[in-house]
């Protein structure tokens, strides 16, 4: 367990700045350890989620005791000296104060309510409409494409051809079921020959697309079924927050002079 509590906060407490007038939780050694520092590490596992129970923080309490034991150790033997340390500590550094720009540029500028309706009235134009419920076989190709359709007007049933001779994996297992999906999810060639069927009617002619011939059979169609704005307006908003850091990200970098 405290090998795991170390590892979860050890990037934290690196940089964590101390208040002189802290109270202290022991004296290791003749030197004080602050209560400042299990606050900190106490108030980053919160962040992460994890409630901090009253056993948990008197864990915290003894690892931070014991990382000033270690702590002392290592300065005894001279190891904060090193030139790796050094580097260590640099990059420790670079990774908590990246981490609060970060932060900081998210706090101050969150995502609105009308950039969510915006990104949603976008899905909603990209994906509403009509669903279709289509089976396909695909084969490599033309005449053996040609034959299924024969095979089919003769009495053949479809789902039964496309499991024995479709190469698409997917679907041929299913017999060829490609289950709802919008006309814009398939390949342009696909998508205008599905959208000229009636409901139950298959293509008398074989649709060639760059993975081959297709034969298309449409089952079914209906309105949209799409997702309402608040049942995920959490992921617009995480989606929108990682838009917004990247662009800010690339600005820096972009403005920066590198020689």
């Amino acid at each position: 367990m405290k090998k795991h509590l170390f590892a979860a906060v050890a990037a934290v407490s690196l940089c964590a700045a101390v208040p002189a007038f802290a109270q202290n939780i022991a004296v290791v050694n003749g030197k004080p350890v602050p209560k400042a520092r299990v606050d900190v590490l106490a108030s980053q596992l919160a962040k992460s989620g994890r409630p901090v129970t009253p056993d948990l923080n008197d864990q915290l309490k003894e690892e931070v005791i014991a990382r000033e034991v270690f702590m002392q150790e290592a300065q005894k033997r001279g190891l904060d000296a090193s030139e790796d340390f050094r580097n260590q500590m640099e990059l420790a550094r670079q990774t908590v104060l990246i981490r609060e720009l970060f932060a900081d540029y998210q706090k101050k500028n969150p995502v609105t309510d009308d950039e969510v309706k915006s990104e949603y009235d976008k899905f909603v134009a990209a994906n509403g409409g009509k669903e279709y419920r289509a089976r396909h076989i695909l084969v490599e190709t033309e005449p053996e494409a040609r034959k299924i359709i024969a095979d089919l007007k003769k009495g053949q049933k479809f789902e039964d051809i496309a499991k024995k001779q479709s190469k698409d994996p997917g679907s041929g297992a299913q017999g060829g079921d490609l289950d709802w999906g919008n006309a814009n999810s398939y390949v342009p060639e696909f998508s205008q020959a599905l959208v000229k069927l009636n409901k139950g009617q298959t293509t008398q002619e074989p649709v060639k697309t760059q993975f081959g011939y297709h034969v298309i059979r449409l089952d079914d169609v209906r309105q949209a079924q799409l997702p309402k704005l608040e049942d995920i307006k959490p992921q617009i908003v995480q989606q929108l927050q990682q838009q917004k850091l990247a662009k800010f990200q690339q600005d820096l970098r972009t403005a920066a002079k590198v020689e």
